[in-house]
C-alpha cells in the first residue's frame, strides 16, 4: 500500500512553484520492481520530467517543479497500483506512463482508472494519450477510422477490442482484412495455394489474435469460422451481420474498393479501418480509399475518427525519432516544391 506523507521542507527550492514530497511504500517486496534495476525507473521518471527523485528504504523523495511533481506521484501510485494487482512493470509499462502523464488535452487519470479492453488474456490498457482517444472511439462507436503513423497501436487495439467483444458474446465473429501486397491484389506469381499465397501478408493481425487469446483457441475459432482473415477481395458480394470487422493497412485501397467494404456492414455488426497515409503504396495518381472516405465520411454521426501522431509510438523510441525525421523531411521536400513552382510561376509572368 502506498502513503503519501506530509510534504517535506525544500528550501533550498527558490521557485513559488516549487515542491517536495515524500511517498512512502509498505511492500518491500514489491518495491525493486517499481524502482527497477539500479533504479533505472526513477531514472527515466527524473530525465522526462526534469525533476530530482531519490530512494532511502521505503521511502520515495520527490522535488521540483510542483505541477510535475504531482505527475511523477500519481505515475508512482498507478504503477504501485499495477504491481499489487499482480502486474509486471517494464521500461514500457514506463514509458506508457510518461506518455499519458505530458497529454494536455484531457484531464489526467491515474493509470489504474484509465480504459482497458478485458479479454481472458487479461486487460489491455492505453500507452499514450492518443491510443486513450482511441480505446475510448471504439467502446461507443459503431464505425472508427484510426489514422497515424506505423507503431501506435491501431490495428492490435482494434483486434484486442474485437476479441473482447467476441468473447463476451457481444458479436457472433471477428473478421480481419487487408489488401493483399498492393490494391491490384496480384498474387499469381507466388507460391503455393491461396491460403499460401496470402498467409504473408496477413501475418500481423494472425500474430495480434495470438496476444489476446491460446494458440488452441484461435486455431479452434479460424476452423469454425468465428474468426476469419482474408484479403479484402473477398469481402466483395457480402453482408457481415453481428460481426467485428477490421480492415488493416487501408491506406492501400482505392476508392472503390474502400466504399466496397464499408458498405458490407450489416446489423449488429462494427467497424474499424487503420491506416498511414503517409506509407501508400498505390500507383502514382491513384487516390488512397482511406483519405477518400476521410474526406466523405468524417463528422458523420457514428463515426470516430482518431489521428495518432508521433508522440503515440509505442515501439522502440527510436521508431518514433524516425517517424519524425521522416516528416520533417517531407516538409522540407513540400516547401522546397512550393518554393520552386512559385519562381517558376514568377518568372512565367516576367516573360509575358
Amino acid at each position: 500500500m502506498t502513503n503519501l506523507s506530509a510534504p517535506l521542507s525544500a528550501p533550498s527550492l527558490a521557485s513559488d512553484a516549487a515542491k517536495a514530497v515524500r511517498l512512502q511504500f509498505g511492500n518491500n517486496m514489491l518495491l525493486p520492481l517499481l524502482l527497477g534495476e539500479h533504479d533505472r525507473h526513477l531514472v527515466r521518471i527524473e530525465q522526462a520530467l526534469g525533476i530530482k527523485m531519490s530512494c532511502r528504504g521505503n521511502l520515495v523523495a520527490i522535488s521540483g517543479d510542483a505541477a510535475r511533481v504531482d505527475m511523477a506521484q500519481d505515475m508512482l501510485r498507478g504503477l504501485w497500483r499495477r504491481l499489487e494487482q499482480g502486474e509486471s512493470i517494464g521500461r514500457a509499462e514506463v514509458e506508457a506512463a510518461i506518455r499519458l502523464s505530458e497529454t494536455d488535452t484531457n484531464p489526467r487519470l491515474p493509470l489504474s482508472d484509465l480504459p482497458a479492453i478485458r479479454t481472458r488474456r487479461g486487460a489491455v490498457g492505453p500507452r499514450s494519450p492518443g491510443q486513450k482517444t482511441y480505446m475510448e472511439a471504439l467502446a461507443v462507436n459503431d464505425m472508427v477510422f484510426g489514422v497515424g503513423p506505423a507503431g501506435t497501436g491501431k490495428t492490435y487495439l482494434a483486434v484486442a477490442q474485437a476479441v473482447a467483444m467476441l468473447q463476451a458474446g457481444k458479436v457472433e465473429r471477428i473478421v480481419l482484412s487487408r489488401p493483399a501486397v498492393e490494391a491490384g491484389e496480384r498474387l499469381g506469381f507466388l507460391p503455393g495455394d491461396m491460403k499460401e499465397k496470402i498467409d504473408p501478408y496477413l501475418r500481423p493481425l494472425y500474430d495480434a489474435l495470438h496476444d489476446m487469446m491460446p494458440g488452441d483457441q484461435v486455431t479452434r475459432r479460424l476452423t469454425s469460422g468465428e474468426i476469419e482473415v482474408a484479403p479484402l477481395a473477398f469481402m466483395r458480394g457480402r453482408t457481415l451481420a453481428h460481426a467485428y470487422a477490421i480492415l488493416d493497412e487501408a491506406q492501400n485501397t482505392t476508392a472503390v474498393q474502400m466504399k466496397m467494404f464499408l458498405t458490407r456492414m450489416g446489423e449488429g455488426t462494427r467497424m474499424v479501418i487503420t491506416g498511414d497515409l503517409t506509407q501508400v503504396d498505390l500507383p502514382h495518381g491513384i487516390r488512397s480509399g482511406l483519405r477518400d472516405a476521410l474526406d466523405t465520411l468524417e463528422g458523420l454521426q457514428g463515426i470516430g475518427v482518431v489521428r495518432f501522431d508521433n508522440r503515440d509510438v509505442v515501439r522502440h523510441p527510436l521508431v518514433a525519432r524516425i517517424v519524425d525525421a521522416y516528416d520533417r523531411r517531407a516538409t522540407a521536400e513540400s516547401d522546397t516544391s512550393r518554393e520552386l513552382r512559385r519562381s517558376q510561376e514568377e518568372r512565367n509572368g516576367t516573360g509575358q
